[in-house]
């Protein structure tokens, strides 16, 4: 019998989806959920494309319970600006839980991905940074590095951010452009040290492949959400900084020993063993001990999970069938 396939374009999905705190509380009871019910979720399927810095990954995950579950298609080409392009792009599509049926495709081009990875920083400061955090150093100036931003304010009272990135000239750019938009003091830093001194929270968001953070630079009381690696090639953290940290805390523990800041850390020696590191969901769930002290230093580790592809997926699915059903109910009183 022939199933009709919703197909939703990147101009809808925008015109009817933005960053908000709806978007963090599904992108965290997703996360929770890890913790809670007996979720299948896949390990990433990626492929590295070398001579053109690129790489595609594939993420999905079933959960007991939802009608629904995304496969994911996400490339990043990080040449792409050379061309006049995007770095990142991609696709989901939606199967239902009962029949294996596609029900949507989403042609997203990279923005639902892009919506639940801010999303999954603000979930980790939500639960890890101090609750009065007020100044954040941005590590990067790409698109992350701005929406990192905005889903910090969403959670804390942000009030000063420093940005920096390897070329002043975009980080300065940067800055000046988020200054508008958001009203708050931010400025750019030509030393990444210097943009992490006096930080609340530390958000890494590049492709680095070498550490552009170490650890005698952190300072008591911070917060770091590393969220740049989530390939093996990867690293943004100097693997002392695990050690350093009070309290270092997993997306998902099977994926961050292969393709986050751990792996290189275990390779090192730097930490001797994964055994008894926490998952963020553990901690949201309340079955693990998140920040203890004003003093601590905390890092969480974000790879991205099939988990948050399904919970936007269905989100945006369903906001954008609510509105149209109630333009179809204006149209029909009118």
């Amino acid at each position: 019998m022939a199933q009709d396939i919703r197909v939703i374009s990147e101009i809808e999905l925008r015109a009817a989806l933005g960053l908000d705190v709806a978007i963090v509380d599904c992108i965290e009871s997703a996360i929770a959920t890890l913790a809670t019910a007996a979720v299948v979720m896949p390990p990433v399927l990626s492929m590295h494309f070398a001579e053109v810095n690129g790489e595609v990954d594939i993420k999905t995950a079933y959960v007991p319970g939802l009608p629904s579950f995304a496969v994911k298609i996400s490339s990043g080409f990080f040449d792409n600006g050379t061309l006049g392009l995007a770095s990142l792009s991609g696709m989901m599509a939606l199967f239902s839980s009962r029949t294996g049926y596609v029900e949507a495709i989403l042609l997203d081009n990279g923005f639902l991905t892009d919506l639940r990875t801010a999303a999954a920083g603000a979930v980790a400061a939500r639960h890890l940074s101090r609750d009065n955090s007020s100044r954040v150093a941005i590590l990067g100036t790409g698109l992350q590095a701005r929406m990192q931003l905005e889903a910090l304010r969403l959670v804390r009272p942000i009030d000063h951010a420093i940005i920096w990135g390897r070329s002043f000239d975009k980080a300065f750019s940067l800055a000046n452009e988020m200054r508008e938009k958001t009203g708050i003091n931010i400025e750019a830093k030509a030393n990444a040290r210097d943009a992490v001194t006096g930080a609340d929270i530390v958000v890494t968001t590049t492709p680095a492949q070498s550490p552009i953070l170490f650890a005698d630079w952190l300072e008591a009381g911070q917060h770091v959400t590393a969220m740049g690696s989530d390939a093996a090639i990867k690293n943004e953290l100097d693997p002392q900084c695990l050690a350093r940290a009070d309290l270092y805390v997993a997306d998902r523990l099977s994926q961050v020993e292969k393709i986050g800041e751990l792996r290189r850390a275990l390779a090192t020696g730097t930490i001797r063993e994964a055994a008894g590191i926490p998952e963020l969901g553990q901690i949201i769930a309340g079955q693990m001990q998140g920040r203890r002290s004003e003093r601590d230093i905390t890092i969480c580790d974000l790879t991205g999970m099939g988990i948050q592809d399904t919970a936007i997926a269905i989100l945006a699915r369903d906001r954008l069938e609510r509105t149209q059903r109630n333009r179809s109910s204006k149209n029909k009183l009118s």
